[in-house]
Protein backbone atom coordinates (compact mmCIF):
# COMPACT_ATOMS: atom_id res chain seq x y z
CA UNK A 1 0.00 0.00 0.00
CA UNK A 2 1.82 3.85 -1.30
CA UNK A 3 2.12 5.65 1.58
CA UNK A 4 0.21 9.36 1.27
CA UNK A 5 1.38 12.81 1.47
CA UNK A 6 1.01 14.57 5.03
CA UNK A 7 -1.09 17.60 4.25
CA UNK A 8 0.48 19.14 7.27
CA UNK A 9 4.21 18.30 6.56
CA UNK A 10 3.48 19.87 3.12
CA UNK A 11 2.24 22.96 3.99
CA UNK A 12 5.33 23.22 6.81
CA UNK A 13 7.42 22.37 3.79
CA UNK A 14 5.92 25.61 2.17
CA UNK A 15 6.12 27.64 4.59
CA UNK A 16 9.91 26.72 5.19
CA UNK A 17 10.94 27.13 1.42
CA UNK A 18 8.86 30.66 1.37
CA UNK A 19 10.37 32.05 4.33
CA UNK A 20 14.01 30.83 3.31
CA UNK A 21 13.22 32.22 -0.19
CA UNK A 22 12.07 35.57 1.53
CA UNK A 23 15.11 36.05 3.70
CA UNK A 24 17.29 35.32 0.53
CA UNK A 25 15.58 38.06 -1.64
CA UNK A 26 16.37 40.51 1.31
CA UNK A 27 19.77 39.06 1.37
CA UNK A 28 20.46 39.61 -2.31
CA UNK A 29 18.73 42.60 -2.06
CA UNK A 30 21.07 44.15 0.52
CA UNK A 31 23.89 42.90 -1.80
CA UNK A 32 22.62 44.94 -4.79
CA UNK A 33 21.94 47.91 -3.12
CA UNK A 34 25.26 47.86 -1.26
CA UNK A 35 27.26 47.17 -4.77
CA UNK A 36 25.21 50.31 -6.45
CA UNK A 37 26.76 52.44 -3.76
CA UNK A 38 30.03 50.95 -4.23
CA UNK A 39 29.57 51.33 -8.23
CA UNK A 40 28.43 55.46 -7.40
CA UNK A 41 31.06 55.86 -5.15
CA UNK A 42 33.94 54.31 -7.10
CA UNK A 43 36.04 57.72 -7.68
CA UNK A 44 36.83 57.01 -3.70
CA UNK A 45 36.59 53.50 -3.40
CA UNK A 46 38.74 52.50 -5.88
CA UNK A 47 41.68 54.74 -4.76
CA UNK A 48 41.30 53.26 -1.20
CA UNK A 49 41.75 49.98 -3.20
CA UNK A 50 44.88 50.40 -4.33
CA UNK A 51 46.04 52.06 -1.25
CA UNK A 52 45.36 49.14 0.52
CA UNK A 53 46.66 46.92 -1.82
CA UNK A 54 50.37 49.42 -1.71
CA UNK A 55 49.58 49.22 1.71
CA UNK A 56 50.26 45.58 2.07
CA UNK A 57 53.04 45.44 0.45
CA UNK A 58 54.89 48.37 2.21
CA UNK A 59 53.82 47.40 5.40
CA UNK A 60 56.12 44.50 6.41
CA UNK A 61 58.98 47.09 6.22
CA UNK A 62 57.71 49.82 8.68
CA UNK A 63 56.65 47.28 11.07
CA UNK A 64 60.17 46.47 11.03
CA UNK A 65 61.28 50.36 11.52
CA UNK A 66 58.49 50.80 14.00
CA UNK A 67 59.75 48.40 15.82
CA UNK A 68 63.25 48.96 15.90
CA UNK A 69 62.08 52.46 17.72
CA UNK A 70 61.29 54.53 14.86
CA UNK A 71 58.46 56.90 15.21
CA UNK A 72 55.20 56.15 13.08
CA UNK A 73 54.90 59.40 10.90
CA UNK A 74 58.92 58.93 10.24
CA UNK A 75 58.88 55.38 9.19
CA UNK A 76 55.77 55.82 7.06
CA UNK A 77 57.59 58.62 5.52
CA UNK A 78 60.53 56.54 4.64
CA UNK A 79 59.14 53.40 3.43
CA UNK A 80 56.54 56.11 0.92
CA UNK A 81 59.21 57.77 -0.55
CA UNK A 82 61.52 54.37 -0.70
CA UNK A 83 58.44 53.15 -2.66
CA UNK A 84 58.37 55.99 -5.05
CA UNK A 85 62.13 55.63 -5.61
CA UNK A 86 61.81 52.38 -6.23
CA UNK A 87 58.98 52.32 -8.80
CA UNK A 88 60.44 55.56 -10.10
CA UNK A 89 63.44 52.98 -10.64
CA UNK A 90 61.64 50.31 -12.56
CA UNK A 91 60.14 53.01 -14.80
CA UNK A 92 63.73 54.18 -15.47
CA UNK A 93 65.00 50.83 -16.11
CA UNK A 94 62.74 50.23 -18.57
CA UNK A 95 62.40 53.62 -20.10
CA UNK A 96 66.14 54.36 -20.16
CA UNK A 97 67.81 51.28 -22.38
CA UNK A 98 64.45 51.47 -24.59
CA UNK A 99 64.92 55.02 -25.62
CA UNK A 100 68.76 54.63 -25.91
CA UNK A 101 68.04 52.11 -28.55
CA UNK A 102 64.92 53.72 -29.98
CA UNK A 103 67.07 54.67 -33.00
CA UNK A 104 67.63 50.45 -33.93
CA UNK A 105 64.42 49.76 -32.75
CA UNK A 106 62.87 52.57 -35.29
CA UNK A 107 65.15 50.90 -38.02
CA UNK A 108 64.26 47.72 -37.35
CA UNK A 109 60.32 48.40 -37.33
CA UNK A 110 60.93 50.03 -40.75
CA UNK A 111 62.86 46.98 -42.36
CA UNK A 112 60.48 44.67 -40.90
CA UNK A 113 57.65 46.58 -42.70
CA UNK A 114 59.48 46.47 -45.73
CA UNK A 115 60.06 42.38 -45.33
CA UNK A 116 56.83 42.09 -44.58
CA UNK A 117 55.78 44.31 -48.46
CA UNK A 118 58.11 41.72 -50.07
CA UNK A 119 56.73 38.43 -48.65
CA UNK A 120 53.43 40.14 -49.59
CA UNK A 121 54.52 40.64 -53.14
CA UNK A 122 55.53 36.94 -53.41
CA UNK A 123 54.09 33.81 -53.51
CA UNK A 124 51.16 32.91 -52.67
CA UNK A 125 49.80 36.12 -52.21
CA UNK A 126 51.30 38.11 -55.04
CA UNK A 127 49.97 41.42 -53.74
CA UNK A 128 51.36 44.46 -55.86
CA UNK A 129 52.58 47.79 -54.38
CA UNK A 130 49.73 48.89 -56.26
CA UNK A 131 47.46 47.21 -54.60
CA UNK A 132 49.02 48.21 -51.18
CA UNK A 133 49.07 51.92 -51.84
CA UNK A 134 45.46 51.58 -52.73
CA UNK A 135 44.81 50.23 -49.29
CA UNK A 136 46.77 52.82 -47.57
CA UNK A 137 44.94 55.15 -49.12
CA UNK A 138 41.79 53.88 -48.56
CA UNK A 139 42.87 53.36 -44.54
CA UNK A 140 43.88 57.48 -45.15
CA UNK A 141 40.30 58.38 -46.17
CA UNK A 142 38.45 56.60 -43.65
CA UNK A 143 40.51 57.69 -40.92
CA UNK A 144 40.03 61.37 -42.20
CA UNK A 145 36.36 60.94 -42.27
CA UNK A 146 36.29 59.67 -38.88
CA UNK A 147 38.30 62.34 -37.55
CA UNK A 148 35.82 63.31 -34.84
CA UNK A 149 35.49 59.60 -33.40
CA UNK A 150 39.74 59.89 -33.24
CA UNK A 151 39.18 63.40 -31.54
CA UNK A 152 36.48 61.93 -29.49
CA UNK A 153 38.93 58.39 -28.47
CA UNK A 154 41.69 60.63 -27.90
CA UNK A 155 39.75 62.76 -25.31
CA UNK A 156 38.86 59.54 -23.87
CA UNK A 157 42.59 58.29 -23.68
CA UNK A 158 43.69 61.61 -22.26
CA UNK A 159 41.28 61.78 -19.43
CA UNK A 160 41.96 58.20 -18.69
CA UNK A 161 45.03 59.14 -18.20
CA UNK A 162 44.20 61.48 -16.18
CA UNK A 163 42.00 59.90 -13.97
CA UNK A 164 44.92 57.42 -13.53
CA UNK A 165 47.33 59.80 -12.02
CA UNK A 166 44.49 61.17 -9.84
CA UNK A 167 44.14 57.78 -8.33
CA UNK A 168 47.50 57.04 -8.13
CA UNK A 169 48.43 60.39 -6.03
CA UNK A 170 45.18 59.84 -3.78
CA UNK A 171 46.82 56.61 -3.27
CA UNK A 172 50.07 57.30 -2.22
CA UNK A 173 48.65 59.66 0.43
CA UNK A 174 46.07 57.15 1.48
CA UNK A 175 48.80 54.52 1.82
CA UNK A 176 51.11 57.22 4.03
CA UNK A 177 48.12 57.63 6.22
CA UNK A 178 47.49 53.85 6.62
CA UNK A 179 51.27 52.60 7.81
CA UNK A 180 51.15 55.69 9.69
CA UNK A 181 47.88 55.62 12.33
CA UNK A 182 46.65 52.07 10.76
CA UNK A 183 47.59 50.00 14.15
CA UNK A 184 45.46 52.10 15.98
CA UNK A 185 42.28 51.52 13.60
CA UNK A 186 40.89 48.74 14.92
CA UNK A 187 40.74 49.64 18.54
CA UNK A 188 39.28 53.37 17.70
CA UNK A 189 36.48 50.95 15.38
CA UNK A 190 36.03 48.56 18.14
CA UNK A 191 35.52 51.79 20.43
CA UNK A 192 32.67 53.24 18.04
CA UNK A 193 30.63 50.10 17.69
CA UNK A 194 27.83 48.53 20.15
CA UNK A 195 27.71 45.15 21.72
CA UNK A 196 29.19 42.00 20.06
CA UNK A 197 29.61 44.22 17.19
CA UNK A 198 32.81 45.83 18.98
CA UNK A 199 34.43 42.35 19.11
CA UNK A 200 33.42 40.88 15.87
CA UNK A 201 33.92 44.07 13.30
CA UNK A 202 37.39 44.25 14.36
CA UNK A 203 38.44 40.21 14.14
CA UNK A 204 36.85 40.33 11.40
CA UNK A 205 38.94 43.42 9.74
CA UNK A 206 42.11 41.95 11.27
CA UNK A 207 41.32 38.74 9.39
CA UNK A 208 40.54 40.54 5.90
CA UNK A 209 43.71 42.29 6.33
CA UNK A 210 45.85 39.15 6.72
CA UNK A 211 44.01 37.62 3.75
CA UNK A 212 44.87 40.26 1.32
CA UNK A 213 48.41 40.65 2.09
CA UNK A 214 48.59 37.01 1.68
CA UNK A 215 46.81 38.10 -1.83
CA UNK A 216 49.27 40.85 -2.78
CA UNK A 217 52.26 38.84 -1.89
CA UNK A 218 51.29 35.46 -3.64
CA UNK A 219 50.33 37.80 -6.89
CA UNK A 220 53.79 39.32 -6.62
CA UNK A 221 55.45 35.57 -6.41
CA UNK A 222 53.44 34.78 -9.47
CA UNK A 223 55.01 37.95 -11.27
CA UNK A 224 58.31 37.00 -10.41
CA UNK A 225 58.17 33.75 -12.04
CA UNK A 226 56.80 35.19 -15.23
CA UNK A 227 59.37 37.61 -15.38
CA UNK A 228 62.23 34.88 -14.61
CA UNK A 229 61.06 32.15 -17.36
CA UNK A 230 60.59 34.79 -19.57
CA UNK A 231 63.46 36.84 -18.95
CA UNK A 232 65.32 33.21 -19.00
CA UNK A 233 63.69 32.87 -22.57
CA UNK A 234 64.33 35.83 -24.26
CA UNK A 235 68.12 35.92 -23.09
CA UNK A 236 68.58 32.56 -24.45
CA UNK A 237 67.61 33.54 -27.87
CA UNK A 238 70.00 36.87 -27.19
CA UNK A 239 66.86 39.31 -27.28
CA UNK A 240 68.17 42.32 -26.53
CA UNK A 241 66.46 44.48 -23.35
CA UNK A 242 66.08 41.02 -21.47
CA UNK A 243 66.34 42.94 -17.98
CA UNK A 244 63.48 45.81 -19.16
CA UNK A 245 61.08 43.13 -20.56
CA UNK A 246 61.44 41.06 -18.06
CA UNK A 247 60.75 43.81 -14.73
CA UNK A 248 58.05 45.10 -17.54
CA UNK A 249 56.32 41.56 -16.86
CA UNK A 250 56.91 41.62 -13.28
CA UNK A 251 55.17 44.80 -12.89
CA UNK A 252 52.48 44.01 -15.89
CA UNK A 253 51.18 40.60 -13.79
CA UNK A 254 49.23 42.42 -11.21
CA UNK A 255 47.19 43.91 -14.08
CA UNK A 256 45.26 40.71 -15.29
CA UNK A 257 45.00 40.06 -19.01
CA UNK A 258 45.77 43.62 -20.29
CA UNK A 259 49.21 43.59 -18.34
CA UNK A 260 50.32 40.35 -19.73
CA UNK A 261 48.94 41.22 -23.33
CA UNK A 262 50.84 44.45 -22.87
CA UNK A 263 54.28 42.99 -22.03
CA UNK A 264 54.02 39.85 -24.36
CA UNK A 265 53.15 42.93 -27.45
CA UNK A 266 56.44 44.55 -26.17
CA UNK A 267 58.93 41.30 -26.36
CA UNK A 268 57.28 39.78 -29.63
CA UNK A 269 57.80 43.09 -31.27
CA UNK A 270 61.48 43.70 -30.09
CA UNK A 271 62.20 40.33 -30.71
CA UNK A 272 61.00 40.79 -34.37
CA UNK A 273 62.78 43.90 -35.10
CA UNK A 274 66.40 42.77 -33.91
CA UNK A 275 66.37 38.72 -34.19
CA UNK A 276 63.59 38.52 -37.45
CA UNK A 277 60.32 36.67 -37.56
CA UNK A 278 61.85 32.90 -36.48
CA UNK A 279 62.68 34.46 -33.28
CA UNK A 280 59.77 36.40 -32.59
CA UNK A 281 57.21 33.32 -33.34
CA UNK A 282 59.51 31.79 -30.59
CA UNK A 283 59.27 34.31 -28.18
CA UNK A 284 55.71 33.87 -28.64
CA UNK A 285 55.63 30.43 -27.99
CA UNK A 286 57.30 30.77 -24.68
CA UNK A 287 55.32 34.48 -23.88
CA UNK A 288 51.83 31.92 -24.20
CA UNK A 289 53.50 28.55 -22.46
CA UNK A 290 54.14 31.15 -19.81
CA UNK A 291 51.29 32.31 -19.57
CA UNK A 292 48.94 29.40 -19.56
CA UNK A 293 51.18 28.06 -16.93
CA UNK A 294 50.74 31.00 -15.18
CA UNK A 295 46.96 31.32 -15.48
CA UNK A 296 46.30 27.41 -14.64
CA UNK A 297 48.77 26.12 -12.61
CA UNK A 298 51.00 28.69 -10.52
CA UNK A 299 48.28 31.23 -9.87
CA UNK A 300 45.66 28.49 -8.65
CA UNK A 301 48.04 26.61 -6.40
CA UNK A 302 49.82 29.41 -5.04
CA UNK A 303 46.79 31.49 -4.28
CA UNK A 304 44.82 28.46 -2.98
CA UNK A 305 47.24 27.74 -0.67
CA UNK A 306 47.69 31.16 0.63
CA UNK A 307 44.35 32.36 0.37
CA UNK A 308 42.43 29.15 1.29
CA UNK A 309 40.62 29.00 -1.51
CA UNK A 310 40.21 25.81 -3.57
CA UNK A 311 42.00 26.28 -7.28
CA UNK A 312 38.87 26.05 -9.16
CA UNK A 313 37.38 28.70 -6.80
CA UNK A 314 40.32 30.53 -7.85
CA UNK A 315 39.87 30.17 -11.49
CA UNK A 316 36.14 30.83 -11.30
CA UNK A 317 36.52 33.94 -9.39
CA UNK A 318 38.85 35.13 -12.34
CA UNK A 319 36.27 34.27 -14.69
CA UNK A 320 33.05 35.35 -13.04
CA UNK A 321 34.67 39.25 -12.54
CA UNK A 322 36.19 39.60 -15.49
CA UNK A 323 32.65 39.07 -17.31
CA UNK A 324 31.26 41.66 -14.60
CA UNK A 325 33.45 44.22 -14.18
CA UNK A 326 36.34 43.93 -17.07
CA UNK A 327 39.87 44.29 -16.01
CA UNK A 328 39.49 45.59 -12.60
CA UNK A 329 37.02 42.58 -11.83
CA UNK A 330 39.42 40.44 -12.46
CA UNK A 331 41.85 42.05 -10.70
CA UNK A 332 39.53 42.20 -7.46
CA UNK A 333 37.66 38.90 -7.99
CA UNK A 334 40.03 36.59 -5.87
CA UNK A 335 40.54 39.11 -2.87
CA UNK A 336 37.02 39.68 -2.95
CA UNK A 337 36.56 35.51 -2.57
CA UNK A 338 38.86 35.14 0.19
CA UNK A 339 37.33 37.86 2.20
CA UNK A 340 34.03 36.54 1.50
CA UNK A 341 35.52 32.82 2.57
CA UNK A 342 36.85 34.91 5.97
CA UNK A 343 33.76 36.19 6.69
CA UNK A 344 31.90 33.12 6.24
CA UNK A 345 34.07 30.88 7.94
CA UNK A 346 34.04 33.53 10.86
CA UNK A 347 30.15 33.32 10.79
CA UNK A 348 30.28 29.72 11.03
CA UNK A 349 32.52 29.38 14.54
CA UNK A 350 30.41 31.73 15.99
CA UNK A 351 27.38 30.19 14.91
CA UNK A 352 28.64 26.31 15.19
CA UNK A 353 27.35 23.85 18.71
CA UNK A 354 30.71 24.03 20.75
CA UNK A 355 32.24 20.08 20.51
CA UNK A 356 30.52 18.10 22.89
CA UNK A 357 33.66 16.54 25.42
CA UNK A 358 33.81 12.89 24.87
CA UNK A 359 32.50 10.43 27.93
CA UNK A 360 35.24 9.04 29.56
CA UNK A 361 34.68 4.65 29.69
CA UNK A 362 36.19 4.21 32.96
CA UNK A 363 33.46 4.69 35.65
CA UNK A 364 34.49 8.19 38.30
CA UNK A 365 35.15 6.96 41.76
CA UNK A 366 34.54 8.92 44.85
CA UNK A 367 37.30 10.63 47.07
CA UNK A 368 38.15 8.74 49.23
CA UNK A 369 38.84 11.27 53.02
CA UNK A 370 41.94 11.21 54.80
Amino acid sequence: MSATLSSTKAAAALRTAARVSAESLLVLLMAAVTLWLVGRMWPVVWPLIVGLFLTTLTWPLTRFLRRHGWPPALAAASVTVLFLLVVTGIAALIAVPMASQSGELADGVVEGIQKVREWAAGPPLNIGDDQISGALDTAMARVQDSVGSVVTAVASGLGTVLNGVVTAVLALFLMFFFLKDGPRFLPWLARQLPGRFATDVPAVAERGWDTLGTFVRSQAFVGLLDAVFIGLGLWVLGVPLVLPLAVLTFVSAFVPIVGALFAGLVAVLIALVSNGPTDALIVLAIIVVVQQLEGNVFQPMIQSRGLGLHAGVVLLAVTLGGSLAGIVGSLLAVPVAALIAVVWNYLREQLSEPAARPESDEPETAAVPA
